[in-house]
């Protein structure tokens, strides 16, 4: 059977309440004109305000001129209330609603469309909660665990969604590129993709520390195991480093690179079938992930993806020749360099155009309900093949996947490791 989607996910549980009324700001939403309507703008609320957030999402959707942002939230004061002084700017007014608590947006129904940009581990939560809302999502990668992919994939079904994560790389004309020239022969039969990806940080143990005010640290941790609040939990991406909320440069550099070798790689399942590897989780450190990999990941048509941290260089192989780059977007490199200036039209070509980046096709999906370039399947199984690697390193031993059961084989140990029980941060 497939992996049970977490218990602790339900709206109705999380929200219940919780909150009153929340005053809607005087924008119809645009369902109420019909989802295609191309004149009408998309109302949306943004779930944090931090790099990504601000100066990637928010930027790139304030850009376009069929969307509207209604309301900002996060868990930083300071953040949230930055955030809504650009959308001010922006639309030469103060109507741009600032939270610090998520469920605002999520109950607002004058928005259409949720943009969730925070750590790992609220991804999935927050997306079920808006989904079953009734909302669409854009939100960033990856996903915490093999059940929270499966349990989002079911959610957008069900609720028929528009879903798109937050990733570039199919717009990108470097990774987009690659994968035309291979399922096009340029290198004949694919048989090997090498891919770097970075390595993690070591944090330094730190002192527990009093919280500040300008932080709501319980919504910070939310569903994750408490962890006590140290400064360097919060600064940057650090909480990546930390399992409790993040999973590391494999799920997280890996949502990149990787997903342009599985791409590539166009087996069946789509998934990798088995995984193994070896890997290093720091000692005495607030890093409690794994920050160095040596992962070999095998697919059932027979194509081979080494995956090794330090660096964010990709090669793929193939029986008459390579292609690929030494680093992230850096010069496409060949065996050969007339395969560099191989060119297809849309009708001799095997893989598709190139699409708009990810912020213009998720409204254009909002718009038609056409599926958006990375759906939920998508996350869930480019991050599927990235947490069977990661387990395998974890466990020690070679992983095989059943893609019919979703679940690994003869392994009740690795199966338990699927999933992870939340916290009920609402009572805490």
């Amino acid at each position: 059977m497939r992996a049970k989607p977490l218990e602790k996910i339900s709206r109705r549980k999380m929200v219940k309440g919780t909150l009153g009324t929340v005053a809607a700001p005087l924008v119809m939403p645009g369902r109420l004109f019909g989802a295609a309507a191309p004149s009408k703008r998309i109302t949306l609320g943004f779930i944090g305000m931090g790099s990504q957030g601000t100066h990637n999402n928010l930027t790139n959707f304030l850009a376009q001129d069929d969307a509207q942002v209604l309301a900002v939230c996060d868990v930083f004061h300071s953040r949230s209330d930055a955030a809504k002084r650009i959308v001010d700017e922006r639309y030469n007014n103060k109507d741009c609603k600032s939270y610090t608590d998520f469920r605002h947006i999520i109950d607002d129904k004058s928005i259409d469309a949720v943009v969730i940009s925070t750590p790992d581990h609220w991804h999935i939560p927050m997306s079920l909660m808006a989904l079953e809302a009734g909302k669409d999502v854009f939100c960033e990668k990856p996903t915490k665990t093999i059940a929270e992919g499966r349990a989002l994939v079911d959610m957008v079904n069900r609720r028929k969604a528009v879903f798109q994560i937050g990733l570039e790389d199919r717009s990108v004309p470097h990774y987009h590129k690659m994968v035309e020239w291979v399922r096009n022969g340029a290198i004949g039969d694919l048989q090997r993709v090498e891919v770097q990806l970075p390595e993690g940080h070591v944090l330094p143990n730190q002192p527990e520390a009093p919280m500040p005010k300008d932080l709501d640290y319980n919504l910070f941790v939310g569903p994750a195991e408490f962890i006590p609040y140290r400064p360097i939990l919060v600064e940057g991406n650090n909480w990546r480093m930390v399992k409790n909320f993040g999973t590391g440069s494999l799920l997280d550099w890996g949502s990149h690179q990787f997903d342009t070798a599985q791409l590539a790689v166009n087996a069946p399942e789509i998934c990798a079938l088995e995984a193994e590897g070896t890997g290093e989780i720091p000692t005495n450190s607030l890093t409690n992930v794994i920050i160095k990999f040596d992962v070999t990941f095998r697919y059932s048509n027979g194509v081979v993806v080494h995956v090794k941290s330090g660096g964010t260089g990709i090669r793929l192989i193939g029986s008459k020749g390579w292609v690929g780059n030494a680093a992230w977007r850096d010069r496409l490199q060949a065996s050969d360099e007339k395969i560099l200036h191989t060119k297809y039209t849309p009708e001799t070509s095997k893989h598709w155009p190139m699409p708009p980046g990810e912020q213009r096709n998720f409204l254009d999906c909002v718009k038609s309900r056409k599926p958006t370039t990375y759906t939920a399947e998508t996350m869930h199984f480019l991050h599927l093949s990235l947490h069977m690697g990661y387990l395998a390193i974890l466990l020690g031993r070679k992983l095989r996947w059943d893609p019919v059961k979703e679940e690994f084989i003869g392994d009740p140990e690795a199966n338990r490791l699927r999933s992870y029980t939340y916290r009920d941060w609402q009572k805490a």
